[in-house]
């Protein structure tokens, strides 16, 4: 449906508001919200549904502002059970791959609540911590590590609470869990499968001999790969295993070359950390052609869009033209271009 104009009039009041409240950057964007609200006004939308909208909106403003300040540092989301006690070994692995993380410069983001979540804002430590809390009736208050330092957000809908939790990370980590937990790994499966989310790593961690995972895996195998309803592959987006070690090499090794993507238009542009050789770039032709709907793999200066934005404007960079049904295969190209002997050693 094409959007509807607001009447001249209206459109001049509401900017006239923008210019008093010095609201300039986006404001297109604003107004564009504006104009939505009014809109909803205007339908006669029922009452709930206003409810669900304004909380909503004003939820996700809330968690922006408390991301705000830490934009430029990496963070990593841990996702695992609120029952968990603190003699369990998973509770351990928690504490201890947060802590190893946060070693290397990340912040760990977690629900705020007990259990797993409160042993990976214990690991990281309080000024390392985020929390993205839900407001139920059996559930604690947000843990005291992330409630000390003020570093929380609380959430009336899933919904926007799993947004936040996904939209400011660049790794993740699951640890075995029940419905909610599940829910949270199988979205982030399903947001790169289909390329609705960049690709980042996802590592899924047991306790030392530990199986929930690998029957997890077994399922997969099982039963989705032969039903058809995945493609052969899709679960090695993932890596299972029980050493903190591992899982931590796993989330920031992901990023030891590839530093992002940027579609401008049909072509794909990944930037990287290190200038590949010509060597190595014919190399990915011949390993990645397929994933191609055309031409090769090149290296590129920024793009004059990039450029434009200023837009990372001092890294190298491979452009390609993506057959968009292999976009969910993409990890595989970064895991080959995070392995070039040209890559960064660190």
């Amino acid at each position: 449906m094409a959007e509807q104009s607001l009447p001249p009039a209206l459109t001049s009041e509401i900017n006239a508001v923008l210019d008093e409240t010095g609201v300039h950057a986006d404001r297109r964007l604003v107004m564009r919200m504006l104009r939505t609200a009014l809109q909803l006004g205007e339908d006669g939308t029922d009452r709930l549904d206003l409810k669900i909208a304004s909380a909503a909106l004003a939820e996700m403003r809330d968690a922006f502002r408390l991301f705000a300040p830490f934009r430029g540092v990496p963070k990593v989301t841990v996702f695992g059970s609120a029952r968990t006690r603190q003699d369990d070994p998973l509770y351990v692995q928690a504490r201890d791959v947060a802590a190893a993380l946060a070693r290397d410069g990340w912040m760990v983001v977690t629900g705020a609540g007990p259990g797993i979540m409160q042993a990976a804002a214990e690991g990281a430590g309080p000024a390392l911590s985020l929390g993205v809390s839900i407001r139920l009736p059996f559930e604690e208050k947000a843990n005291a590590v992330v409630a000390g330092q003020d570093q929380v957000v609380a959430m009336k809908y899933f919904f926007t609470r799993k947004l936040m939790l996904i939209k400011e990370s660049s790794g993740f980590l699951c640890l075995p869990g029940g419905f909610g937990t599940l829910d949270e790994m199988f979205e982030l499966l399903t947001l790169q499968q289909t390329g609705k989310a960049e690709p980042t790593p996802i590592v899924l961690l047991d306790e030392k001999g530990g199986s929930f995972w690998e029957g997890m895996r077994r399922f997969v195998d099982e039963h989705l790969a032969p039903m058809g309803v995945i493609s052969e592959g899709d679960f090695d987006r993932v890596v299972i295993t029980d050493s903190v070690e591992a899982a931590r090499a796993e989330i920031t090794g992901f990023w030891r070359n590839y530093d992002s993507l940027r579609w401008v238009g049909d072509t794909l542009v990944l930037r990287l950390r290190a200038e590949p050789t010509e060597a190595e770039v014919a190399e990915l032709n011949d390993a990645f052609g397929s994933m191609l709907s055309d031409g090769r793999i090149e290296r590129t200066p920024p793009l004059p869009p990039e450029a434009a934005d200023d837009d990372r404007l001092d890294l190298p960079r491979l452009m390609l033209h993506l057959d968009q049904r292999q976009v969910g295969n993409l990890f595989r190209l970064i895991g080959a271009i995070n392995a070039l002997p040209s890559a960064p050693t660190a």
